[in-house]
């Protein structure tokens, strides 16, 4: 496997070099983006052109690549008032389920790659994860809190099942009896489900399954390589009856592209046997927004302008507000008329009536090789 330091390496990141920032057809087919747009740090730009002899036609379909990044710390901390966790790690860079509107997608930037197809295409796996987080846990500074798995990028995406790095995390924190919520759109995650069953006989886990559509053909536009609606719907279904709380999450809201199935969404996963929910409102950071126009205008051409004059209505007249209080939920009347329908059905439903905290009482630091023994 070829590290980070290398990759850089090879391909001239941090020396302006880029990926090309178009793609034909064949290559982007079954990826969210459209294109491979330069990231915001690079100096130069380089644009795929047809030179007459048709040669773009021979461009190979992106295939999945995988490096590995031996990183030295694992818990990110954030002091966002509007997220509901302070700790969260990340045992993968980059997504394959390559939804169109991920907000994760602006920070490949930072490893000199596009937020467009190197995002869901290149891919970074932490295989020394779970030591990593087992020294971070042990530290004497460490004070035990809710930790959310996957609150960047998907920590159960198709590779996974390869690298099986998120499994080996929970293998830790349950060794630790630390908290976790876990965010997802995978159905992979019942492959775990024995640890997270154990977890959710001590109050230590919550899994929150992001159901964007109902509808099949919409959902495969907006994340081609993540979960059938049905299939997240089944692990909803499957993890409540074996006593895991969990929450649906309506996410990200796309004013009149899924926004119409808030309602379908709730009712289904309370059939389920789901407790809670919430909702997010689509947000377009840095790259993004550009990212998206192109999907939008290539999957829903016939609203494309009432999509995005929409979005800016709720956002003030501007693409994006990531002012706390407003990035998540948005302002203005479709705003309000969006957050009420939610909480109707939500209160009709009987969710989120009664919210579980996750103990952090619980936690202790299992005896590491070289400990002194206690004497009783």
């Amino acid at each position: 496997m070829v590290t980070v330091r290398e990759f850089t390496a090879q391909h001239g990141i941090g020396r302006g070099a880029v990926e090309t920032p178009t793609a034909t057809r064949k290559m982007a087919r079954g990826r969210g983006a459209r294109t491979n747009v330069s990231g915001r740090f690079e100096s130069n730009k380089r644009l795929l052109f047809d030179d007459g002899w048709q040669t773009l036609d021979d461009q190979p379909a992106l295939k999945t690549e995988v490096f590995e990044e031996q990183p030295k710390g694992l818990i990110n901390r954030n002091s966002s008032p509007d997220l509901g966790f302070d700790l969260s790690v990340n045992p993968y860079r980059g997504c394959e389920h390559g939804c169109s509107y991920c907000y994760a997608r602006p920070a490949h930037a930072y490893v000199g790659l596009s937020p467009g197809l190197d995002f869901e295409s290149k891919l970074f796996a932490k295989p020394n994860a779970a030591e990593v987080l087992r020294r971070e846990l042990s530290a004497p500074g460490y004070k035990p809190s809710l930790i959310v798995l996957g609150g960047n990028t998907d920590a159960y995406q198709p590779i996974e099942r390869r690298y099986r790095i998120t499994r080996q995390i929970l293998e830790v924190l349950l060794e630790f009896n630390n908290p976790i919520g876990i965010v997802t759109k995978s159905a992979l995650v019942l492959r775990d489900l024995d640890i997270l069953q154990a977890m959710a006989e001590k109050d230590l886990v919550n899994v929150a399954i992001s159901v964007t559509s109902l509808d099949g053909a919409i959902a495969r536009k907006m994340e081609p390589r993540a979960a059938t609606p049905m299939k997240r719907m089944q692990a909803l279904e499957v993890l409540a009856a074996s006593g895991i709380p969990t929450t649906v999450m309506v996410a990200p809201v796309v004013p009149a592209i899924n926004d119409s199935e808030i309602e379908a969404i709730l009712k289904a996963a309370s059939a389920a046997g789901v407790k809670e929910a919430g909702y997010i409102i689509l947000r377009l950071p840095l790259e993004l927004r550009e990212l998206f126009r192109e999907w939008l205008q290539s999957e829903f051409p016939d609203r494309a302008a009432h999509v995005l004059s929409l979005l800016k209505s709720m956002r003030e007249g501007k693409d994006y507000d990531p002012t706390f209080g407003k990035r998540m939920k948005g302002v203005g009347p479709y705003a309000w008329s969006i957050g009420r329908r939610f909480e109707v059905m939500a209160k009709r439903l009987g969710l989120n009536e009664f919210k579980r905290d996750l103990r952090t009482d619980l936690f202790e630091r299992p005896p590491q090789p070289g400990d002194q023994l206690s004497l009783l």
